[in-house]
């Protein structure tokens, strides 16, 4: 426990957490930047800054997520406000945000699905001020989140209540439809450990085999893409392969799978046959 009047540079010392998340939370309880820690190293805390100090290191040591602990987390460059109602944006995702501006043509319309906290619309349409974006999600509250997360970056984007393809308008169509669904399998232990036991188990699992959320997609895609246009989702860890069956069998050209910077094959996309 850190008493008021513990100077910043010994309460970050005394922090039990490790050095960047004790910078992260010491820097959110005071409101001084990371740099602000060092010039006022010997500057004592108020009783409010050790209370509220003292609570944020309880949450993590209870496993709740810094990100939403802070209620922030970069991603592609940008600022994103994250809470408990979308999935924390991580490095991995940006993949799928690279490839999507490369193969965006020109005044280009994109469909993000599933936007969560917006993170790959956002991102997205922050790069390409020219593209038309649109952004679907099941969760209001997640929408909710996603527009702020517009709005705050300076990004236009059309968000729309949406299960899947539902609230699309029939034959509409995007040169590209992006998407990082739910894809984790039904009783994957991996859902009972750090983060994702504090993430909403809606966006990170289909309750069934893993693939549920991407057949549907693939299913229903072609009816919603230009001749040509790309069809780009992030998978799981061991899911390339059959992702890409699915591709392959609905008709899709060029399909191949990227892999992130650890070396997995992390997202597949193939296009829509001319």
């Amino acid at each position: 426990m850190i008493q008021p009047g513990t100077p910043i540079a010994a309460a970050l010392a005394a922090l039990p957490l490790d050095a960047l998340e004790n910078r992260i939370l010491l820097c959110h309880a005071t409101g001084l930047t990371r740099v602000q820690l060092i010039t006022r190293a010997e500057q004592p805390l108020g009783a409010d800054e050790a209370a509220r100090l003292d609570a944020l290191v309880a949450r993590r040591l209870a496993g709740e997520p810094i990100a939403y602990i802070v209620g922030r987390r970069e991603f592609f460059g940008l600022d994103f406000e994250v809470n408990d109602a979308v999935l924390i944006p991580r490095p991995d995702t940006e993949l799928i945000v690279e490839l999507a501006i490369e193969r965006l043509p020109p005044q280009g319309r994109l469909l993000d699905m599933g936007t969560g906290s917006g993170a790959i619309a956002v991102s997205i349409a922050h790069s390409r001020p020219d593209a038309a974006v649109t952004a679907l999600d099941v969760s209001e509250a997640a929408l909710s989140v996603a527009q702020r997360n517009a709005a705050n970056n300076q990004a236009r984007v059309r968000f729309l209540q949406s299960d899947w393809f539902g609230a699309l308008a029939a034959g509409e169509r995007f040169e590209l439809i992006a998407s990082n669904p739910p894809y984790i399998a039904a009783g994957d232990e991996h859902l009972a450990q750090g983060d994702l036991r504090f993430e909403p188990s809606g966006a990170l699992t289909d309750h069934a085999d893993g693939l549920s959320a991407l057949r549907t997609i693939v299913a229903g895609s072609p009816t919603h893409l230009v001749a040509g246009g790309w069809l780009l989702m992030e998978h799981g860890y061991d899911q390339a392969a059959s992702v890409r069956a699915l591709l392959d069998s609905a008709g899709y050209r060029e399909v191949q799978s990227w892999r992130d910077l650890a070396g997995i094959e992390r997202v597949s996309g193939g296009r829509i046959a001319a």
